[in-house]
């Protein structure tokens, strides 16, 4: 059984992973909205894994015997100023996702709730590559400036991304998705 604190915060998370869902969601609307199709799928398949990072947190509540406590999502921004000031907020976002996990851990491990050990130290190294990727693109963002052919180009880069599901995940969510 999963501990109360831990379920509390748990449940937190959920609707900050699903926000993050939504604000990637805005952030494709926004490249969408600019003409920038790569970073606008980029984004969409960002969204569709924080939709999964979600749905771990809530398989881990139910397989644990505890109650999924659905909150309220808050609207996102729906523009920037550049790609590169989504860029920046995307890396901050993660970075302010990634304190959030940290504490989620720190309070698993205060309760002794060492069940909840495997999935948080899973997302703790998620986080680094959550991170890393939004970090990397603002920083090739920066180097582009004001030359709209090299924005181009790394658009086109940003439109290679192919969205999976991580092979040992797949289980998981499939088994969230089909309602088992």
């Amino acid at each position: 059984m999963i501990n109360k604190n831990v379920e509390k915060i748990m449940n937190e998370q959920i609707v900050h992973e699903l926000y993050s869902a939504y604000l990637y969601l805005a952030m494709s609307a926004y490249f969408e909205s600019i003409n920038l199709k790569g970073a606008a799928h980029w984004m969409r398949c960002q969204a569709q894994e924080e939709e999964i990072h979600a749905m771990l947190f809530y398989k881990h509540i139910v397989d644990r015997m505890g109650k999924v406590v659905l909150g309220k999502i808050d609207a996102p921004p729906a523009s920037w100023k550049s790609p590169l000031e989504a860029f920046v907020e995307a890396n901050k976002h993660e970075q302010k996702v990634t304190a959030l996990i940290n504490n989620i851990a720190k309070i698993a491990m205060q309760e002794a709730d060492f069940a909840s050990n495997t999935i948080l130290q899973w997302f703790t190294n998620e986080q680094i590559e959550e991170e890393a990727q939004t970090d990397e693109i603002a920083q090739q963002l920066k180097l582009v400036g004001d030359n709209s052919s090299a924005l181009l180009l790394l658009d086109q880069k940003l439109l290679t991304r192919i969205f999976t599901y991580p092979a040992t995940l797949s289980a998981v969510v499939g088994g969230v998705a089909g309602g088992n």
